[in-house]
């Protein structure tokens, strides 16, 4: 069984690591020259949940029933959910390693909290309230890390105003998890190691129109500037050190969920639906307000949406809903008109905007949970979904819960770095694929049911 280790960095985009900031990462750029590399499409929808465990199971969102950080409760209009590690029933990669009596490290892969027993050793992710639950397994982990490291942080408050606050918490957490992940690359067993870095999603949202010119917030000569491309230096000297405690034979990945690029501003949708008639209240709200506190009139709302980096929309069926106003021989001519009107949507200006609507039924075969009834990337993800209502203008030139520059995008990284392979070059790859390379590299067999590929590389 050959060693792999998987780095994961949340929302490293390929036009920074592969050619805008190439010269100032000589460990990932050695890799990709000397490796395969590329860039690896996400899932739809490109979000941090579902995306790592569609990567860890090669399984599309429906089928594991996750369509972001937040879950509909049974059908409720306004009780939501957080995907936790019970959500995930599908095999990941960690459990076909054990299966096979390989040991595991997995460092913050979300979710993983609560942690859940592993052949192996486990730290839980971003999910994790606050470092006095319980957030590894075996329990004593926890020890040796707060001996190492004190308080062990898992995700930082970075929609605030105070930029070198969010900063400096974003350097501590990293500095800590790297500490950390040297500690049990050298000190404990494994065979398959995976981590998750979250820190350059919060870095690049919360910086990224002070180092973008085309943002169009950005500020030329702001103190900021070089904030971005700073830390994706930190993390390449991070990594390198990473390098140098693991031998010839370990096999290196390195991946991200999805990419990152600039905001262009967040579109109210729910401010939308009340516009088109689609979401109907009992009295105006008197100020800006989440959808759940507001007076709406649900036995007259046909539809409502949430906000994200994507569009979420809930048409309110009778039968389905407790109160319910679509009759169901109606439901798919109300989804239908919905489709149109959201793709005809345009921009403040007048502008046409690239906006693509599936029905959840065209991306999975497939939708387990609760799923929308609509998902909608607005201009092609670079306008952001602003659910709040109350707002005097369609059109908020940013997020409307606090400080956030950039969106999602389609593309993340991967590079596939072996020392033993002669394989080089630049090759496109899905975020389905990961899974069945990495059991393929370990000499593991691949599942029929995957639905990536395992890439040849030897």
């Amino acid at each position: 069984m050959r060693r792999v280790l998987l780095i994961g960095l949340d929302s490293a985009p390929p036009s920074l690591v592969f050619d805008e900031f190439k010269d100032d990462l000589p460990n990932l750029t050695y890799m990709t020259e000397n490796g395969v590399y590329g860039r690896l499409r996400s899932c739809d929808p490109p979000i941090t949940i579902p995306a790592w465990m569609v990567m860890a199971t090669s399984l599309n969102p429906g089928r594991l029933g996750l369509y972001g950080f937040r879950q509909r409760r049974n059908r409720s209009y306004t009780e939501i959910t957080l995907p936790s590690s019970f959500s995930i029933r599908a095999r990941k990669i960690w459990d076909y390693v054990s299966d096979a009596g390989g040991r595991v490290c997995l460092v913050g892969v979300p979710p993983s909290y609560p942690p859940f027993p592993v052949n192996g050793y486990l730290i839980s992710c971003l999910m994790t309230p606050d470092s006095r639950r319980r957030f590894t397994y075996p329990p004593e982990l926890k020890d040796e890390v707060e001996k190492l490291v004190g308080d062990y942080v898992f995700d930082v408050v970075f929609r605030r105003e105070d930029r070198d606050g969010v900063l400096k918490e974003i350097y501590e957490m990293t500095e800590k998890r790297f500490k950390v992940i040297k500690y049990m690359v050298k000190e404990k067993p494994w065979d398959f190691f995976m981590f998750v870095e979250i820190g350059l999603d919060r870095i690049q949202h919360a910086f990224w129109k002070y180092f973008d010119k085309k943002h169009h917030l950005y500020e030329p000569g702001n103190k900021y500037e070089n904030v971005i491309r700073d830390y994706y230096k930190y993390l390449d000297r991070q990594i390198g050190e990473l390098l140098s405690l693991i031998d010839e034979e370990t096999v290196v990945m390195v991946v991200s969920d999805h990419g990152a690029k600039r905001m262009k501003g967040a579109f109210c949708i729910n401010q939308w639906l009340i516009k088109e008639g689609y979401l109907k209240l009992r009295e105006r709200p008197k100020s800006v307000m989440r959808l759940e506190k507001a007076e709406v009139d649900w036995e007259r709302t046909v539809a409502w949406g949430w906000g994200g980096y994507y569009a979420r929309i809930f048409i309110n069926v009778k039968g389905r809903e407790s109160r319910g106003v679509v009759e169901p021989r109606e439901y798919e001519d109300v989804r239908e008109q919905l489709k149109r009107d959201l793709e005809n949507v345009k921009g403040p200006r007048g502008e046409s905007w690239d906006t693509k609507v599936y029905r959840p039924e065209e991306l999975y075969p497939v939708c387990n949970g609760n799923p929308p009834d609509l998902i909608a990337y607005l201009d092609d993800l670079y306008w952001r979904s602003a659910g709040t209502i109350g707002h005097d203008t369609l059109y908020l030139p940013e997020n409307d819960l606090g400080p956030d520059d950039a969106v999602h995008d389609y593309d993340g990284i991967f590079i596939l770095y072996d020392r033993k392979s002669k394989i080089c070059g630049r090759r496109d790859v899905n975020i389905y694929d990961v899974a069945p390379t990495v059991l393929k590299l370990m000499g593991l067999p691949v599942p029929g049911y995957m639905e990536g590929e395992a890439l040849e590389v030897s």
